[in-house]
């Protein structure tokens, strides 16, 4: 079968790209995971014997950069609705955390333990109608701050994805009334021409607990 242009775009791009053949090099499931390092550099999230939870983990990248830096006594947790094949050290669920079900298997795995880190690297399919893919990509991280607000610890911490425009600068504020200090980040190996932005939200504070049983 015939590749469509926009396949062919994509295959291209792919191959010359230079994190995606240093991906390859090193064994990382995806490009993404240069994303995370590089912000990690500058914020120092990572750091051996925490526990962290990975958000819209599949393939797998951010869930091997949190395995490598957190180590044997740390723990990492991958939760996507797609499957993702099993990674040395990370306890995998498959489902999606809006559902009571999964909830329940998240709190089982935790089994009353809070959470240091939550990181969020989820996008909405992307539909290339900025007035869909936008209001998607704000509901995917108050979603990822509402479960935050139930599992972090008091002064953890929450890195997620957003997309810059409408939206963005209501959830920086949400964020500011939860966290001490919230930072934005756009990482060299984001795509220049993606509207992608990471938000870094360290310090949680009490006063958000349960934010979404509050709203």
């Amino acid at each position: 079968m015939a590749r469509s242009k926009s396949s062919q775009r994509w295959l291209e791009r792919q191959r010359r790209d230079p994190y995606v053949k240093q991906a390859q090099t090193q064994g990382y499931r995806s490009r993404a995971a240069y994303k995370l390092l590089e912000v990690d550099a500058k914020d120092r999230l990572l750091r051996p014997g925490l526990c962290a939870l990975d958000l819209g983990a599949a393939p797998g990248g951010w869930s091997q950069v949190l395995s490598e830096r957190l180590g044997a006594k740390g723990r990492v947790m991958a939760l996507d609705l797609l499957p993702m094949d099993a990674l040395p050290g990370v306890e995998v669920i498959q489902g999606d955390f809006t559902l009571q079900a999964t909830l329940e298997l998240l709190e089982q795995a935790l089994d009353g333990r809070s959470v240091d880190l939550v990181l969020s690297d989820m996008a909405p399919n992307v539909s290339g109608v900025r007035a869909v893919d936008q209001p998607r990509s704000i509901h995917l991280c108050e979603l990822a701050l509402d479960l935050s607000t139930r599992v972090l610890q008091s002064g953890g911490h929450l890195m997620m994805k957003a997309f810059h425009g409408e939206g963005f600068d209501q959830l920086v504020r949400e964020l500011r009334t939860c966290f001490d200090r919230v930072v934005s980040r756009k990482p060299e190996a984001s795509r220049s021409n993606s509207r992608e932005i990471y938000l870094v939200a360290k310090g949680f504070r009490e006063v958000c607990r349960n934010r979404e049983a509050a709203r």
